[in-house]
């Protein structure tokens, strides 16, 4: 099991990552109150659903030896109205919608690049993001 651990780095929101053996850092913006010391939780979010499509794309493509020179992967996140939302299950309230829009760059034909947008709708972060999620939150022991 991957293990990221969270910590205050004494600061009002200022936080320290450590994700594996990598060091991050987490904050709110000035005017939310923070210090602007890293990016928000929402931007670390689609910081790793960009990633992963990013990756999967790269390893799909190096797998078929097409000619896939860059990916770039731009993501937003936004509440909307689920009533606005055609194909949503939910209808009442808000829901969360991210808007992911991949550049392909290469000699692609129009079938591999249909591909490609296929596959990065099967990345992991995206499936699990799909699925339906148990956090299971506790105590940790007294030290």
């Amino acid at each position: 099991m991957a293990e990221v651990v969270v910590e205050e780095e004494g600061q009002r929101y200022t936080q320290r990552i450590r994700a594996g053996r990598h060091p991050l850092a987490a904050d709110e913006p000035r005017e939310a109150g923070g210090s602007d010391k890293g990016p928000n939780p929402y931007e670390l979010l689609l910081s790793a659903l960009g990633a992963c499509k990013s990756m999967t794309l790269r390893m799909y493509a190096d797998h078929k030896k097409w000619p896939l020179r860059r990916v770039a992967v731009r993501l937003a996140h936004q509440k909307v109205h689920a009533q606005d939302c055609s194909d949503c299950e939910t209808k009442e309230g808000k829901i969360d919608r991210i808007d992911c829009e991949i550049s392909l760059d290469g000699d692609l034909s129009a079938e591999q690049r249909a591909r490609l947008m296929e596959i990065a709708e099967r990345c992991p972060v995206h499936r699990t993001l799909m699925a339906e999620i148990k956090i299971v939150s506790r105590p940790a022991p007294a030290s």
